[in-house]
């Protein structure tokens, strides 16, 4: 779990603003993830890069990375495609947490701000002035919360939780 965040997410944090902060950290990051990868595949076929000897690996390694990264590439595309099509559904007064979600967990007085989405789990992000961490219905806190109502608590470890707030 990530360490307290200070300040507690507002009732009335935009979801719809917080989606397009989701997309466009995504979208830098695939952009990021492009150019290495062009990077990579440029070193796997460079002349230098021409075995010298048997166990000379350096264009066969390239090449790999360069495979990898453009598989990340390609989770990334179905993860921002995710986010745009997410529904992000009003959770009246006493309704439970599903994805699309904004949860606030309190833990001894230390608030921590997650807001349940489609994909890449682990994203921390500031959206209206508080810090947010994206969790996935998959991950085991995900699990724990989803179906959760205000006022109820769940146990991480040893130590127990409680839900703050649901919106």
């Amino acid at each position: 779990m990530t360490p307290a965040l200070s300040g507690a997410m507002s009732v009335a944090m935009d979801k719809a603003a917080l989606r397009d902060a989701i997309v466009a950290k995504l979208e830098a990051e695939l952009d990021l993830l492009l150019a290495a990868a062009q990077a990579s595949k440029d070193e796997a076929t460079d002349p230098e890069s021409k075995a010298e000897g048997k166990y000379d690996m350096r264009g066969q390694s390239a090449a790999y990375l360069a495979t990898g990264q453009n598989k990340l590439a390609a989770e990334l595309t179905e993860a921002i495609a995710a986010f745009r099509l997410m529904l992000l559904p009003e959770v009246p007064p006493g309704g439970a947490a599903d994805v699309g979600a904004l949860v606030v967990l309190d833990f001894k007085g230390a608030r921590t701000n997650y807001f349940i989405g489609p994909a890449r789990g682990g994203l921390e992000l500031e959206s209206g002035g508080a810090a947010v961490t994206v969790i996935t219905a998959a991950s085991p806190l995900g699990r724990q919360l989803l179906g959760r109502r205000s006022g109820e608590g769940i146990a991480l470890g040893s130590a127990r939780h409680l839900v703050v707030e649901i919106e």
